[in-house]
């Protein structure tokens, strides 16, 4: 039986206007639900730059009710969000309240037992943005199930997802699971991080029989038809709303020679490559510390399409990931055989994808082909 605790359950309401938006509780904004369980327990929090309630962050509100913090376990791009993607970080202290914090994007990427021996209680709270290869979710599964083996109960504090108002892409075969695909879910699955940790339990996914012992505070007054606005980045590559919007759409150019604008102001909100050199817009990818270390195609002048100028509500009206930049780009590409690289197929999760381009697929061709694996 799962001991997933779900506390407050959740009314089904339709609202995208600001008023409503503006009542929106996250599980970092309710202490009232979270604090009676950490009352009496040695705590410690997963947490990062984004684990606000408020204008406040989680951290600093638990010190100030008197929760006893004894650690700080932090996701990739590190405690303070300011590592660039892939960057190897290792533990450090708080400098302000000298609790130490264990990186779990280093040399590990899991809580050993080592790490929760002082512990009796783990609060997760990041703020993820709703696609698959996007690591915050697979730093949640191993806490999970470092908490399983090692008997301690995780509290997750729910956020709302800004893609959360569609489900699209492919789903994840299980041989191609990786630390940027560990579910066989879709690429955008349209789900919190609350709700995937439920999912992880009930569908056994921590394997050899284990479970959680897993409470989520969910969110109050959010519905996945809300068009919700991050309060901050929730990493050093998505700048804004539109980055994020972009994000399921872009992130599979990662698998390819394409530069997807990391080393520039505009992250994930164009794509290029110097071979386009019909297309009349340019960019410059230069190493950015603590954003972009070494991004791809660095000080090679890029030429390809300007995204800043689509609507955010283009973007949410359509709902699904456009597969056009991707068929063109390929299309585009003049050298045979080189557009894609291997870790492709680790971000769509399957094969068929690749194969499908490959192959002149239309972008109606390849959706419907993930239909019926979508529904089920």
């Amino acid at each position: 039986m799962s001991r997933t605790k779900f506390l407050f359950f959740l009314p089904f309401v339709f609202c995208n206007s600001i008023s409503c938006l503006s009542q929106i509780s996250t599980g970092a904004e309710q202490p009232e639900v979270y604090l009676p369980l950490l009352e009496g327990k040695r705590t410690a929090v997963l947490a990062n730059h984004t684990s606000l309630a408020a204008e406040a962050h989680l951290v600093d509100l638990m010190l100030k009710d008197d929760v006893n913090l004894v650690k700080i376990f932090s996701p990739e791009h590190g405690y303070r969000g300011n590592y660039a993607d892939g960057a190897v970080v290792e533990g450090s202290a708080v400098t302000s309240t000298g609790i130490p914090v264990v990186s779990l994007y280093g040399n590990r990427k899991k809580p050993s037992e080592k790490d929760l021996e002082d512990i009796d209680i783990l609060v997760f709270d990041l703020q993820d943005v709703g696609v698959r290869c996007y690591t915050y979710l697979s730093t949640l599964h191993l806490a999970m199930q470092a908490c399983a083996e090692n008997g301690v109960p995780l509290v997750v504090l729910d956020r709302p997802n800004p893609n959360g108002f569609y489900v699209d892409g492919p789903v994840l075969l299980p041989e191609y699971t990786s630390f940027v695909g560990m579910h066989t879910i879709p690429l955008v699955h349209g789900m919190t991080l609350g709700e995937l940790a439920m999912m992880i339990n009930g569908e056994g996914w921590l394997g050899e029989g284990l479970t959680c012992e897993l409470t989520v505070v969910p969110c109050q007054n959010y519905t996945h038809l809300m068009n919700y606005q991050l309060p901050v980045p929730p990493s050093p590559n998505l700048p804004n709303m539109l980055a994020v919007y972009l994000y399921p759409s872009l992130v599979l150019f990662e698998g390819t020679v394409v530069s997807v604008g990391r080393g520039t102001e505009f992250p994930f909100q164009v794509f290029g490559h110097p071979d386009f050199s019909d297309y009349p817009f340019g960019f410059t990818p230069v190493s950015i510390p603590g954003v972009s270390d070494h991004p791809p195609q660095e000080g090679a002048t890029c030429f390809g399409v300007d995204l800043r100028e689509v609507p955010e509500k283009f973007l949410q009206d359509q709902a699904q990931i456009v597969l056009d930049w991707l068929i063109a780009a390929f299309e585009s590409f003049p050298e045979e055989g080189s557009f894609f690289k291997p870790y492709f197929t680790k971000l769509a999760g399957t094969q068929l994808l690749q194969k499908q381009v490959e192959e002149g697929k239309d972008a109606f061709q390849i959706r419907y082909s993930w239909k019926n694996d979508i529904e089920e």
